[in-house]
């Protein structure tokens, strides 16, 4: 049942994405062309304090006129590693610099539009800095306790579906986890594939 990309070309490009039309081969033979989205690596950051509260940001998104509770995210820029990429942006979008970063997980929110990998981080600690940076990015920044994430996500509170994904991971390692923390995990330096 695997579906062939016999060949792609851009129809439109800029510096976050690739808009590409690709020549797909069926499993029973037929062709079709499928429009598909190619992006740069996303790297995602939080911290989860002493009281089992996750720092986290109440934003909204314009496409889908929604607010929600997500982690700080951004874009991996050239040369920068994962880590380093989700360190840089929690501390921007909210001006807490995390202690160090553990790798959570690893989700593609889209894959059956785009090739959008979401490299998620986290810390047992942070400092605050300063105001963030990027405020304009979020209405505010909260410690928000992981007890309430199946409620906040079953409400509608959480749209964000890689939020979503690690907010629940968090809240199995933190509260169900003997315990009550996650195996040691290393981070990443920047050695990973998808850190250009």
């Amino acid at each position: 049942m695997r579906w062939k990309n016999l060949g792609e070309h851009t129809v439109y490009e800029n510096q976050w994405l690739r808009v590409n039309l690709a020549d797909v081969e069926l499993p029973d033979g037929r062709r079709l062309d499928h429009y598909l989205i190619r992006m740069r690596p996303v790297a995602m950051a939080t911290a989860v304090n002493e009281q089992d509260e996750a720092l986290l940001l109440w934003r909204h998104r314009f496409i889908t006129d929604s607010w929600g509770w997500e982690l700080a995210a951004g874009v991996v820029e050239d040369g920068e590693g994962l880590a380093e990429a989700a360190a840089r942006e929690m501390l921007e979008e909210t001006g807490w610099q995390p202690g160090p970063l553990r790798t959570l997980m690893t989700v593609e929110p889209s894959n059956g539009l785009s090739d959008a990998r979401h490299h998620v981080f986290w810390a047992e600690s942070a400092v605050f800095v300063g105001h963030p940076q990027d405020d304009y990015e979020s209405d505010k920044r909260e410690w928000v306790p992981l007890r309430e994430v199946p409620g906040l996500i079953a409400g509608g509170e959480v749209p964000a579906a890689n939020s979503a994904a690690a907010l629940l991971m968090l809240h199995q390692l933190r509260l169900h986890a003997p315990g009550g923390s996650a195996p040691p995990s290393p981070s990443d330096g920047g050695t990973s594939p998808d850190s250009s």
